[in-house]
């Protein structure tokens, strides 16, 4: 039985929607499970269009944990991202805002919020932002976009996630039916099981997360951008995450930020096994 039922507001009869969340990633499943794996979250994984893959989080940390779950996504976005060259799109909502945190590399996260009735509270910098670095086509998609950030008493929140993600068909998002923005994370959970081709991603030690690892460089998605590829930009990428690891989980101990503490545990952990990899394997 499903325990992520929707929450009633005070003295209303509508239900509020209940917390969830989707981590749509600009990649094929090959190249996002290994990195997906360091998160050590169980989640499911399945495409979401020919260039586009979408986890779905097994567990609802922000339930259990001191992180709403705006900042847990983001948390996990940013880990995602900042070891890959493709950009991480978390949507998240809960019973009072809704909305999108964009992580791409190593540079800042960019995103935009709006209130369950629809009201946007975020700067419209962001939505350009946004969408110059998923190179949105901007004379098709830039009045859509603009919407977004304007007021409309007919449109709330789900609504609001549904014109983002109809922007993004453009660009080759193709979520399965029934991965919706707005269901809970029990629904979500039930509709990515039965996909064709899913997989389960949980951490199963390093030793599991190397071979995901090499087995991703021997199918050839991620070619010399990972660790332990034995190219000049694998060695300075992995020494860039260590280093900037360090004061990101400082970040997290300080703030008990998990998301932080997460994001900076990754790339220590993927930065560190790059170099050993590089170290036990010298070139010629």
């Amino acid at each position: 039985m499903s325990t992520d039922s929707p929450q009633r507001r005070p003295g209303g009869s509508t239900p509020a929607p209940a917390p969830g969340a989707l981590l749509l990633c600009r990649a094929h499943p090959e190249a996002v499970a290994p990195a997906a794996q360091l998160l050590r979250e169980r989640m499911l994984l399945t495409p979401a269009g020919p260039e586009w893959s979408v986890l779905v989080p097994e567990g609802k940390p922000w339930l259990d944990g001191a992180e709403p779950v705006d900042r847990v996504l983001t948390g996990w976005a940013g880990a995602l991202a900042v070891g890959a060259p493709w950009p991480v799109l978390a949507l998240w909502w809960d019973a009072d805002r809704s909305g999108y945190t964009l992580a791409s590399g190593f540079r800042r996260t960019v995103g935009y919020i709006w209130l369950t009735n629809g009201t946007p509270v975020g700067e419209d910098e962001a939505m350009r932002t946004f969408a110059a670095r998923l190179a949105l086509d901007p004379v098709l998609d830039a009045q859509p976009l603009d919407d977004l950030t304007r007021p409309d008493p007919t449109a709330n929140a789900r609504t609001r996630m549904l014109g983002l993600l109809a922007v993004l068909t453009r660009a080759g998002v193709a979520l399965p039916v029934g991965l919706t923005p707005g269901e809970p994370a029990d629904r979500l959970r039930e509709v990515a099981r039965v996909q064709p081709g899913v997989q389960r991603i949980e951490w199963t030690g390093w030793r599991g997360a190397v071979r995901m690892e090499l087995d991703a460089i021997e199918h050839g998605r991620l070619g010399p951008w990972l660790p332990w590829a034995g190219t000049p930009r694998a060695r300075a990428l992995a020494a860039a995450q260590l280093a900037a690891g360090l004061p990101f989980t400082a970040w997290g101990l300080y703030r008990r930020s998990g998301g932080w503490i997460v994001a900076g545990g990754l790339l220590i952990g993927h930065g560190a096994l790059g170099l050993l990899y590089d170290l036990a394997h010298p070139r010629d």
